[in-house]
């Protein structure tokens, strides 16, 4: 059996591999595995988790929905629990994207605590990013209204981990958003 350290480097690897295409939106068109490595490391550094599952789960979190993998594979690859986890904070992009930003809001008070966690690191990840630098050909109003959704969601959130909760209080209270 191979090592926690060695599980975690084979999801990061296979992350790395299905979105070696990809880019982020961002001006500089930074390489897309930065999101996912980034996800992973808000839980284990700020958040202190440790559970090998939750950060392989970050790692994959994004292959699913934006890459041609499916479930079956991550669970071939990392187990069914890696795979029920990834599965939690997929959307279906066969539905409309309002749709799935209302089923985001709607769902997220009813997901496991390990999908909390990646989704509040994923949320805490991108909105960071947002401050950072703004999408090419997104407006300040499209921003903001991503802030108030994002909001939305890590209500249904609380009460998973203090220290994402708090920075992404810190976040939303600079742009005039209340929890």
């Amino acid at each position: 059996m191979a090592s926690e350290a060695a599980r975690l480097l084979d999801a990061a690897d296979f992350a790395a591999r299905k979105h070696r295409q990809q880019r982020r939106q961002d001006p500089e068109g930074t390489p897309y595995i930065n999101h996912p490595l980034g996800v992973a490391r808000i839980l284990a550094h700020e958040a202190g988790i440790t559970d090998l599952a939750v950060l392989q789960a970050a790692l994959l979190h994004d292959t699913v929905e934006d890459t041609d993998t499916t479930l079956e594979e991550v669970e071939q690859h990392f187990g069914a629990q890696v795979r029920h986890l990834v599965e939690e904070v997929t959307d279906d992009k066969t539905l409309p994207k309002l749709e799935r930003k209302r089923r985001q809001v709607e769902q997220a008070p009813h997901s496991s605590p390990g999908a909390k966690l990646v989704k509040l690191a994923d949320k805490l990840y991108n909105l960071r990013d947002l401050n950072r630098c703004t999408p090419k050909g997104w407006p300040e109003c499209r921003v903001q209204e991503y802030f108030e959704w994002a909001a939305q969601v890590v209500k249904g959130l609380q009460g998973t981990n203090q220290q994402l909760e708090e920075a992404l209080k810190q976040l939303f209270q600079e742009r005039g958003l209340t929890l």
